[in-house]
């Protein structure tokens, strides 16, 4: 929900937007079987590989994932761990495949749910984004945490959060750090 808020918040400014949803994806995580040292491309052939342009040509990018265990989904960090790939073309190949050379920088943002009452647990769930994004030449610029939501749709209860989306959605699209 809070995702789609955000994604309408960016399409109020005119943006073009696409919702992945790992979980309708048939991809398994990186295997570490060194087939992208040469190339920086993938060697997998599954669901993940028309990701890989999606993720590199994005002006923007939003990560909508719950906190689970003190982290993010398997799905997530398989997609994450895939991009071992767009690392090695970055800093080992220095192919220069992201985005880095262009102007204005892109930016990407991390949404997230916990049950868990305090925010506790957030910080950790951030890192891999934080890695992902740097890898991926995105500048993290927005986050928005809430804590407490433990069932779909209790978002709703929490005055303020779909607005709050929406607003990040709108700054994103408007390119505001």
């Amino acid at each position: 929900m809070l995702l789609d808020e955000a994604l309408k918040g960016a399409a109020s400014r005119g943006a073009d937007t696409e919702k992945l949803y790992l979980y309708d994806l048939n991809f398994i995580g990186c295997i570490d079987c060194d087939g992208c040292d040469t190339t920086g491309i993938c060697v997998l052939n599954d669901d993940m590989t028309p990701v890989y342009e999606k993720l590199r040509s994005a002006d923007a990018i939003i990560i909508a994932a719950p906190v689970y265990f003190a982290g993010i989904p398997a799905q997530l960090k398989a997609m994450i761990d895939r991009c071992q790939s767009e690392w090695v073309a970055k800093y080992v190949l220095k192919s220069g495949r992201q985005s880095g050379d262009r102007s204005p920088r892109r930016l990407g943002a991390f949404i997230s749910v916990a049950s868990h009452k305090k925010n506790i647990f957030f910080e950790a769930a951030k890192k891999p984004i934080e890695t992902f994004f740097k890898t991926m030449d995105i500048d993290f610029t927005e986050e928005l945490f809430f804590a407490g939501v433990e069932n779909k749709g209790d978002i709703k209860n929490v005055k303020g959060a779909l607005e709050k989306a929406f607003k990040l959605g709108i700054k994103i699209a408007n390119g505001k750090k």
